[in-house]
């Protein structure tokens, strides 16, 4: 098992999800689950399908500050070990999340905030107002959230070298936009292999239909882990 891999479960499909964390968590040290999951089964599909598994609940609360401290405490009894907020939902609001999960009676969540999703570009950042370009943007957002408090970021792969020169190793960097060489890039425009994020500096990779879309997910999992042991 490679505790800085961990498989993303985006399915909706509950027996589909419980197979695919029975067959993948001795080679993965979390599984994220998402809104697709999360609204479609809520706490006890999490429940179902978490199985001694460590959970990255990945929702990426966005609201004003007093509603996504609320979220956080629903979330507590759950025990997610990392947990996202949108970066931009600004320092109060994620002040707000960070200072919620001294609530829990068990593990702390730490609180993950997501800078730039994988998916923009540059045109597709200026199309949002955001005129200076994803370096800038993603800085600009993660020195926000590291001093409102947040454990750590969620960033492109090609935003960690920035983001340890500026910020040095104690942040926790989770990063998603992970591609083993040769696999198409989908919809997910800034891309890395798990080797190369690693390399650079990743605490974790996150892994989705590389390894969910597998002939053999277990499999895929355990070459992915072994690559970057």
């Amino acid at each position: 098992m490679n505790a800085r891999l961990i498989a993303a479960i985006d399915t909706p499909d509950l027996p589909r999800a419980q197979e695919l964390v029975r067959c993948l968590k001795a080679h993965c040290g979390l599984v994220k689950l998402g809104l697709e999951f999360f609204l479609r089964h809520g706490p006890d599909g999490l429940m179902a399908v978490a199985q001694g598994t460590d959970v990255f609940l990945d929702l990426k609360l966005f609201d004003i500050p007093n509603t996504v401290a609320g979220a956080v405490r629903s979330l507590l009894p759950l025990e997610p070990r990392l947990l996202t907020v949108h970066a931009s939902g600004g320092s109060k609001m994620i002040n707000a999340a960070v200072e919620a999960t001294t609530h829990a009676q068990g593990v702390r969540p730490k609180i993950l905030a997501v800078t730039v999703l994988t998916s923009f570009d540059e045109a597709g950042l200026a199309e949002t107002g955001i005129a200076d370009g994803t370096a800038q943007q993603v800085l600009r957002l993660a020195r926000l959230a590291l001093d409102a408090g947040a454990d750590g970021l969620v960033c492109s792969p090609h935003e960690i070298a920035l983001l340890r020169q500026a910020f040095g190793k104690k942040p926790l960097l989770v990063v998603p936009g992970i591609r083993p060489a040769g696999v198409a890039l989908a919809d997910q425009a800034r891309v890395m292999t798990p080797e190369q994020a690693v390399a650079a500096g990743a605490d974790y990779i996150v892994v989705g239909r590389p390894i969910t879309n597998a002939a053999i997910p277990a499999e895929a999992a355990a070459m992915i882990a072994a690559a970057i042991k």
